[in-house]
């Protein structure tokens, strides 16, 4: 399996990932859910799901509990975790429901058993949703504790065979530098596997990278916050960073 296996329909990925943090859906709120931010997101994603893409979803849960905090706190980690992995439920049901009313089918799959409001993840059953037109949502993380729903992305991903992560941040891509800091920093591209984790530059973990890296599944990091980049980036429009090619700067 690798992310190069399918083929590219016209300029569209055929199977994309979008991971999406649970701060994504905050907008310029300091806690929660930003329904108007919500309902954008399921707008750009219902109109390139119309065009015939497979779209599969992995939310975090940062925006009401991030495990990691709540472990610094003095909370037992994985006590923690599992608390984060609720959350991130929570964001699946709600973005869900934004798309189920744009008249998009969606389905939510956790990895825990929440067998009244969801389905649990099998993967046959969740490729077979994506082949017939349904978006999928990916909640509890992996279901593990100690693990990012960034490295879940990763997982699932390689899992359904997907063709691209796309990471979803507030800043256009990858820099040389911070560019709030420094007005001078360069936007890589792209970039190889190595690169990313010899820099250490943040864009996901070191899990995911690897498992990236090892699966052959490349991730597009771009700015959530421009309206129209999701469309353009399952479009394969040049924007933002693509990990997984060669080094180069804009």
């Amino acid at each position: 399996m690798n992310g190069s296996s399918h083929q590219r329909m016209g300029t569209t990925y055929q199977r994309v990932l979008l991971k999406l943090s649970g701060e994504a859906l905050m907008g310029s709120l300091s806690y929660g859910i930003d329904p108007e931010i919500v309902q954008g997101i399921a707008q750009e994603i219902a109109e390139v799901a119309a065009q015939g893409t497979q779209i599969a979803i992995v939310v975090g849960g940062g925006n009401i509990f991030r495990g990691v905090k709540g472990a610094a706190a003095g909370m037992d980690r994985a006590t923690a975790d599992y608390i984060g992995m609720i959350a991130t439920v929570m964001n699946a049901m709600t973005l869900q429901d934004a798309l189920e009313q744009l008249e998009v089918p969606t389905r939510v799959q956790t990895a825990i058993s929440m067998q009244e409001v969801a389905e649990p993840y099998i993967r046959r059953r969740a490729i077979r949703h994506l082949e017939k037109g349904r978006v999928v949502i990916f909640g509890a993380g992996s279901g593990n504790p100690f693990f990012t729903t960034d490295t879940t992305a990763a997982l699932r991903a390689a899992e359904i065979d997907a063709d691209l992560i796309m990471k979803a941040t507030k800043v256009d891509g990858i820099y040389d530098c911070d560019p709030k800091v420094n007005p001078q920093a360069r936007l890589f591209r792209s970039l190889t596997y190595g690169h990313v984790l010899t820099h250490d530059l943040n864009v996901m973990d070191s899990t995911a990278i690897a498992l990236c890296k090892d699966n052959n599944i490349p991730i597009l990091v771009f700015n959530l916050s421009v309206s129209g980049n999701i469309r353009k980036a399952m479009q394969g429009e040049t924007i933002g960073t693509i990990v997984g090619g060669s080094c180069e700067v804009s």
